[in-house]
């Protein structure tokens, strides 16, 4: 079966967010430890080098840029920073799993907004499993009051800075490398918060905290590009959705690095949320194959 864009965009989300929860965990080992704009700076370092080296090998600085996909990249950036900024804050003073959770808001946002800023056709089905997928977020959550606090206000706005992240991304055309992107991404986090982490008394590190902010810079940069390509490849509309797997990935490394077990309700929030994703990708296959033209037949 040959995949279509929105297929590849689907497996696409579901690499980013693998690498993006596990670097959520990372990071989050490392609160009250190292302050988080120095742990931010010191990932944007290494991860300015390491992806400006793959720029430069591919050729990615060479290409001219126009001025609308400069905009665009630009745009895309401001939402970045300002993403990341709210996240992790949220992240050092909130449960995984209730941080993770107010992201997951995001496949709906960004469903509207793609139909509502690209005119994206989203109909009923797509809907219907965007929001069963939220409904077993909620289930996993059980989000109460103790939960939520002045900081999900945090979670709630990044959600914000992603949706008008991705909106943006979608703008750029195909000529402009995702590396170039990427790289100029990188860049603009490490400036920024190397700059903000100034004010701030830095934490002396050990080796572990050492590698585990390396972990955490080859997670983001898995992250960052599997981002950047998979609104270039697919519908937003479509593979939006796909966000809900970073749930399943809080639940496991809740179970692996804390020790938390999930509840039978907590398993069957988790059971709607693959099968959603399940429907989801089965519909497009199907869509696939009716769109796909007939073989001619040959002549004898």
């Amino acid at each position: 079966m040959k995949l279509t864009d929105n297929m590849i965009g689907a497996l696409l989300m579901m690499g980013a967010m693998a690498a993006y929860t596990i670097n959520d965990t990372l990071m989050k080992t490392l609160a009250g430890t190292v302050p988080l704009f120095q742990v931010i700076f010191l990932r944007g370092c290494l991860t300015s080098v390491a992806v400006g080296v793959i720029a430069w090998r591919m050729g990615a600085f060479s290409r001219r840029v126009s001025r609308r996909d400069s905009g665009a990249i630009a745009l895309r950036v401001a939402g970045e920073v300002a993403g990341t900024y709210f996240f992790l804050t949220a992240l050092y003073h909130m449960p995984l799993a209730n941080v993770t959770a107010i992201l997951q808001s995001l496949p709906l946002a960004l469903t509207l907004a793609a139909a509502v800023f690209l005119r994206e056709p989203v109909g009923w089905k797509r809907i219907t499993a965007v929001l069963a997928g939220f409904i077993g977020i909620l289930m996993i959550v059980q989000p109460g009051a103790e939960g939520f606090n002045v900081y999900a206000l945090y979670g709630l706005a990044a959600v914000v800075c992603v949706t008008v992240r991705d909106l943006a991304t979608r703008q750029l055309s195909r000529e402009t490398s995702s590396m170039l992107v990427t790289f100029a991404t990188s860049v603009t986090v490490m400036t920024v918060f190397g700059i903000a982490s100034a004010a701030d008394d830095w934490a002396p590190m050990s080796a572990e905290a050492w590698a585990t902010v390396a972990g955490a810079a080859v997670l983001i940069i898995a992250g960052y590009l599997a981002s950047i390509m998979v609104v270039r490849v697919g519908e937003i509309s479509f593979t939006a959705p796909f966000r809900y797997t970073a749930i399943l990935w809080a639940l496991l490394l809740g179970w692996l690095v804390f020790g938390d077990w999930p509840e039978p309700l907590v398993l069957l929030g988790a059971g709607i949320v693959v099968a959603s994703g399940i429907f989801t990708l089965y519909r497009e296959a199907r869509l696939g194959r009716q769109k796909s033209p007939a073989p001619a037949l040959r002549q004898r």
